[in-house]
């Protein structure tokens, strides 16, 4: 059974009223990242490869920062922390808005237990524009059956980068 928005909320940080949707909490864009080298996956070791945070367009200094994407792919933090409670799964998935501009979000499962501000996979098929804090990903609960909590490599990440 999937959990409400407002018991997501309980377990997201910050939030605002308008990000407590009815099945789930919208999550904030932060920061986007171009991949420059290749990462690595073996049986007993993952390694990211080298990435550079994109710059955001010099549009005008009233507005909020904005990033102008072209075809690709990139990697987005969320803004976020996330806190998945015992006994649920977290999913997240693209807001609708991110589909109708030729984009889509990949994400992975978040396990119970896990705490951080997350990454997804951004491929942009077409141009846009995206703003700093924008909503662009909305993250719902389930319950699930586990046997203990996540511990591996990404507990806590990007839990002290500075949201500048």
């Amino acid at each position: 059974m999937y959990r409400d928005g407002a018991y997501v909320s309980e377990h997201v940080r910050p939030t605002t009223h308008a990000q407590i949707q009815p099945n789930g909490v919208d999550l904030t864009l932060d920061a986007i990242f171009e991949p420059l080298e290749p990462g690595r996956i073996t049986r007993n070791d993952t390694e990211i490869g080298k990435r550079q945070r994109v710059a955001s367009a010099e549009l005008d200094r009233k507005v909020p920062e904005t990033y102008y994407l072209e075809p690709g792919g990139y990697v987005v933090r969320y803004d976020e922390v996330v806190e998945i409670p015992e006994g649920h799964v977290g999913f997240v998935y693209p807001r609708s808005s991110l589909m109708r501009n030729g984009c889509m979000l990949d994400t992975a499962v978040w396990d119970a237990g896990y705490e951080g501000r997350g990454e997804g996979l951004l491929e942009v098929h077409h141009d846009i524009e995206l703003e700093r804090g924008a909503r662009i990903a909305q993250l719902v609960f389930a319950e699930a059956d586990h046997e203990g909590t996540y511990e591996g490599t990404y507990q806590g990440e990007n839990y002290e980068t500075p949201r500048d």
